[in-house]
């Protein structure tokens, strides 16, 4: 294996595995992330969450092992791009807070244009 194959699986492994990390966090602080969601606003924060974070561990986890990968990313983009516009509406918000899921949502974008790539 050439040393841009390696650097392709390996960045596979770890986008995968922030999906993974992250939906699995989701559900070890369920109730307070449910709270913030419905705090600010989103739709149906629980089942919404479930099956967000859900989609997040099985399509991460996929990602990263290599199992149907281009599926995998492209439903990992749908997904990012559905949270941020829902969860990471800055432009709701004024001062710190407006700029906090600002910087949120430009990590999405970037993380978005990662799983372009993945996808290909």
């Amino acid at each position: 294996m050439g040393m841009v194959e390696l650097l392709h699986e390996l960045g596979h492994v770890l986008i995968g595995g922030v999906f993974l990390w992250v939906g699995i966090g989701h559900f070890l602080k369920f109730g307070a992330v449910t709270s913030q969601l419905k705090e600010s606003g989103f739709p149906a924060p629980g089942p919404m969450l479930a099956a967000g974070s859900t989609l997040e561990i099985v399509a991460g986890f996929c990602l990263a092992i290599g199992l149907a990968r281009t599926y995998a990313a492209l439903a990992l983009l749908a997904f990012t791009v559905a949270a941020s516009l829902l969860a990471l509406n800055f432009w709701r918000y004024d001062g710190a807070t407006r700029q906090t899921m600002k910087s949120g949502f430009l990590i999405n974008i970037a993380v978005a244009g990662g799983l372009m790539l993945a996808a290909t």
